[in-house]
């Protein structure tokens, strides 16, 4: 008992140690540039700058000057920062004091993702999420594949949201608990998810349907009206659906397996994360915002915001691996998240 009280007092200490140096080079580049202290006209004018890159993608699209392809992955881009601006407004990080622009950016932040779940009911689960990180009631980032063995099922449910709840689900052992997640599932990803999910699941399936008749030998013929529909459809994957699954595909396969599970201490934040960027996670990154490489700063320091955090990286980098976090564990994706290599258990232990 004396060890375990002395290696979580280590633990803090250590904790305590990165905090002070990134408070205090955060500090720093505020002191060196004032204007990082108007931090409300800066999230809004990300915001306007992300929705309007995803427009003029649209619309370069729609006018034919951007291929499907361009416009996906232009899109893609510039929603990661409205995903970044959605966790730093769930911290209360922008117009606090003037609550309907706060609300305003969440709505409009969640009309550039639809995919996601209501951001209202996500700042539980991610405050949750803080308080109980890589425990088995860490929902947010269990849903997101925290934990899970390297399979087919992992690598289809970190871009469907659909599959990931029936995966998880299905697993549960009682018929009652089943229906509860369901109507959870359905309840936190109303309107937008349904919209979104329901898009896509139609695309595929009309897109699939046409491919197997052309196969078979037996080609659909399209009606004037329905082609116009199907196309009208296509257009709306293009510059709104297939972006936010690329782009949540690459959020969660970087943040699932930055985040250790399962093995780890109750409150150590040091064991929590790791720094993710080694070279073949960039493809990843450029998609959430190099979020491999600095969110493990914010289970430090909850209030800096996203772009901040990019700012003082190098500084607390330095103190992160001097004080034990590790970088680029990439050995923990086939231990499933796991801390420990040899399968011990310190939340048990």
């Amino acid at each position: 008992m004396a060890s375990a009280a002395t290696a979580e007092d280590n633990a803090a200490a250590r904790a305590e140690r990165i905090r002070e140096v990134v408070n205090a080079a955060g500090a720093e580049w505020r002191r060196r540039h004032p204007w990082l202290q108007r931090q409300d006209s800066i999230g809004a004018g990300i915001l306007i700058f992300a929705l309007a890159g995803m427009l003029g993608s649209g619309y370069g699209f729609v006018s034919g000057v951007l291929p499907a392809w361009a416009t996906i992955l232009l899109t893609a881009f510039f929603a990661s920062l409205t995903h970044e601006l959605e966790h730093d407004l769930i911290h209360w990080m922008y117009f606090r004091s003037r609550p309907w622009a706060h609300h305003l950016m969440l709505a409009l932040c969640w009309l550039a993702r639809p995919s996601t779940i209501n951001p209202w009911i996500r700042r539980g689960l991610h405050f949750n999420h803080h308080k109980h990180s890589g425990m088995e009631n860490d929902r947010e980032e269990r849903g997101i594949t925290n934990g899970e063995p390297w399979n087919l099922a992992r690598l289809l449910m970190l871009g469907d949201a659909g599959f990931s709840a029936w995966w998880r689900i299905q697993r549960l052992p009682e018929r009652a608990q089943r229906r509860t997640a369901w109507l959870r599932v359905a309840a936190i990803y109303f309107p937008l998810g349904w919209l979104h999910w329901g898009l896509w699941y139609l695309f595929l399936l009309c897109h699939g349907v046409l491919a197997i008749a052309a196969l078979a030998g037996q080609p659909i013929a399209l009606s004037a009206s329905t082609a116009g529909w199907l196309q009208g459809l296509d257009t709306l994957v293009v510059v709104w659906i297939a972006p936010n699954i690329l782009r949540s595909f690459c959020l969660h396969f970087v943040s699932s397996n930055m985040h250790y599970y399962g093995d780890i201490q109750p409150g150590n934040v040091v064991q929590q994360t790791q720094v993710l960027t080694v070279w073949w996670t960039w493809p990843f990154q450029l998609f959430c915002f190099n979020f491999g490489g600095t969110h493990a700063i914010h289970h430090f320091v909850v209030k800096d915001p996203f772009y901040l955090r990019q700012m003082t990286a190098r500084k607390a980098h330095a103190v992160m691996r001097e004080m034990g976090v590790r970088f680029n564990d990439v050995a923990s994706l086939a231990r499933a998240n796991r801390w420990h290599a040899d399968g011990r258990d310190e939340a048990k232990a």
